[in-house]
């Protein structure tokens, strides 16, 4: 007989998440089938990533459904041939200690995967805010080596991750986060102009004082004012990825006007957004395996984000849609 603790959507989130929002319950687990195919695996979680938790996705939760997220699991025990026990993978299980699983959707630890490094970042660099940085940069924006790339949130998970790989593939990256302690985080990345658009006096100055040119690339993660601020900054024939838009997640009230169309029109900008599942099979093995290649390198090392565990939970949440976090948010959630 197993138990499970799980943390569950009480109430659905208004605005900013509150401590209220989240009930801890204690669940048995039913007995495994035997089989393949069944529900024949008991996982244990070993870490889990918040990064994978969506506002928009998490409308779609009733209340006392589970949480979802992303963790490194291991298997305790197991009636599969094709995940023995000791199989340590990446699972959508949610936010549980315990989860039975029928191995699908359930993903290995590359054979390759060094014992020197945390396998947390299954979850982070060489996991989902990787991919999500990789496909975003040289997919949707095409990056090219000389270009002059903009990224807001540039000290959270994939933020971070976007301004290493511009800078592996030649470029100059410009990062805005909201804390000094951030931008000197940014800087020790490597980025070349770094600055807290909370202390600036106009942020459509320090932008063009960062870049006078313009800007070839703009991955924007935040939304809001502060995109309507850049994009009008942007070059000609300028390609811009939209993977976030935290300045408005928790928003009661109308959102702002979008940037001025003619700005669009007349620079003959590309907007797209995008999801990371978009990108499967031979093309996501690829960019796992230069992803964990790049961390392996002496460049591609400082790509290793801080890793914060056994913070209260969901505290760790809460920090996370507020902008809080540097890097990603990963924790032990029990």
């Amino acid at each position: 007989m197993v138990y499970a603790k799980s943390w569950i959507l009480k109430k659905h989130l208004e605005g900013s998440p509150t401590h209220g929002n989240f009930e801890l319950k204690t669940v048995e687990l039913p007995p495994l089938n035997n089989g393949d195919g069944f529900p024949s695996m008991l996982l244990c979680i070993k870490n889990l990533c918040l990064f994978s938790f969506s506002r928009v996705a998490a409308k779609r939760l009733k209340e006392g459904d589970m949480m979802m997220g992303q963790q490194v699991a291991r298997v305790v025990e197991s009636k599969n041939s094709a995940f023995p026990t000791g199989t340590v993978v990446v699972a959508s299980s949610g936010w549980t200690t315990h989860s039975i699983s029928d191995g699908k959707d359930l993903e290995k630890l590359p054979a390759e995967w060094p014992d020197t490094l945390p396998m947390s970042l299954t979850l982070g660099i060489v996991g989902m805010t990787g991919l999500t940085a990789y496909f975003g940069l040289l997919d949707i924006c095409g990056v090219k080596g000389g270009e002059t790339v903009m990224v807001n949130a540039a000290a959270g998970a994939v933020g971070s991750a976007v301004g290493q790989i511009a800078k592996l593939k030649g470029c100059k990256v410009v990062g805005a986060a909201g804390s000094d302690e951030k931008v000197a985080y940014l800087k020790k990345l490597g980025f070349d102009v770094a600055f807290n658009y909370k202390a600036v006096e106009s942020l459509e100055e320090t932008l063009k004082k960062a870049s006078p040119d313009g800007y070839d690339c703009y991955f924007d993660n935040v939304g809001g004012e502060f995109s309507n601020i850049v994009i009008p900054q942007m070059k000609k024939f300028g390609r811009i990825a939209i993977c976030g838009a935290i300045s408005v997640y928790n928003a009661t009230r109308p959102l702002p006007p979008g940037p001025p169309p003619e700005i669009i029109i007349y620079q003959q900008l590309r907007m797209e957004g995008f999801i990371v599942t978009r990108w499967q099979g031979d093309v996501r093995q690829k960019a796992l395996k230069d992803l964990l290649k790049w961390v392996l390198e002496v460049r591609g090392s400082r790509a290793t984000p801080p890793i914060v565990h056994w913070i209260p939970f969901p505290s760790d949440m809460i920090g996370f849609v507020s902008t809080a976090n540097t890097g990603p948010p990963h924790c032990s959630p029990f």
